[in-house]
């Protein structure tokens, strides 16, 4: 997905949001998205459906009954045995996959490279990319502030270039949507009537009233969990006496950061948060792949997605 690509839709760099960085179309074609059990909805070639009809896969030769289709008799088996079988086979579907993306006010943060937002921005048009190949489909639930925006999930590259509009109407800062990441999953887990891939592109702060849900959904679904952070969220810097707001809750705190001991327990508190959340989305049973605002993020994405696939 080329610069220009991206501008057309939108998404251009500027000092105020520097944009996800540089995306080469090479990287993004060797993204693939899989899951880890055979599923109701999936393209013959792609993944293994669970579900008999009609198909190009062989799932098994078995004898004939009355009612079967005789144009699906094997003729070879049949001159075999002496005794009539048919083909069944497995039924060609195609891969939904859902993206949940956080537009609340935390995702605005940033202090290297980019923003929070402009990383989950690029993490949402490279799964973007990958979900729509081979006629599969994608569709896109947004939550933040206001009212619910569902995009339901479109086929090939028709789905991608709705993900991207999406992405350039919402503008993500003021973004519409559910507002919490609880109210996203519920409304997937209404909308997901077959079993789907859900990929969930947030910083995972705030309450953890997330977890009952994404349980519910790990149960029926594959779950990708893709957490952006900003080293800031886990380090003070020791510049002084600063003044802190919390951008969920409008909070204000003033600090000295020249405190070392304040800067450990800082660290210390803000290391465990990060490995409990991970904990509770490993409990979940969903995949977990962290990215970072500074560094290259899409190479890091690629290769995760390429060690879950073996």
């Amino acid at each position: 997905m080329t610069d220009a690509a991206l501008r057309a839709f939108g998404v251009e760099a500027t000092p105020d949001r520097p944009g996800p960085g540089p995306m080469p179309d090479a990287l993004l074609r060797a993204l693939e998205l899989t899951i880890g059990r055979r599923v109701e909805g999936l393209l013959a070639g792609d993944h293994r459906s669970a579900l008999l009809g009609r198909g190009s896969e062989l799932a098994q030769v078995r004898p004939y009954v009355p009612g079967d289709d005789v144009r699906m008799i094997d003729w070879a088996v049949t001159a075999r045995t002496q005794t009539p079988h048919v083909r069944v086979q497995l039924a060609e579907r195609v891969l939904v996959t859902w993206i949940v993306l956080d537009a609340s006010a935390s995702m605005a943060f940033g202090t290297t490279e980019r923003r929070k937002d402009d990383v989950a921005a690029g993490a949402t048009m490279a799964l973007g990319h990958a979900a729509s190949v081979r006629g599969n489909r994608v569709g896109l639930v947004v939550f933040g502030e206001g009212p619910e925006r569902v995009l339901p999930p479109r086929q090939g590259r028709v789905g991608l270039v709705g993900v991207l509009l999406a992405l350039r109407e919402e503008g993500h800062a003021a973004a519409r949507g559910a507002q919490t990441l609880a109210g996203a999953l519920r409304t997937v887990a209404a909308v997901a009537q077959q079993r789907a891939l859900i990929a969930v592109v947030s910083d995972f702060r705030g309450p953890r009233d997330w977890r009952p849900p994404l349980l519910d959904l790990a149960g029926r679904h594959d779950v990708l969990a893709v957490e952006v952070r900003d080293r800031r969220e886990q380090e003070l810097p020791a510049v002084g006496e600063l003044a802190l707001v919390d951008p969920e809750t409008g909070q204000r705190l003033r600090i000295d950061t020249n405190d070392e001991r304040l800067r450990a327990r800082f660290a210390a508190h803000a290391a465990e948060d990060r490995r409990e959340v991970a904990r509770e989305l490993a409990r979940c049973g969903a995949a977990h792949v962290v990215l970072a605002t500074e560094g290259d993020w899409l190479r890091e994405l690629a290769g995760f997605l390429r060690r879950r696939r073996r």
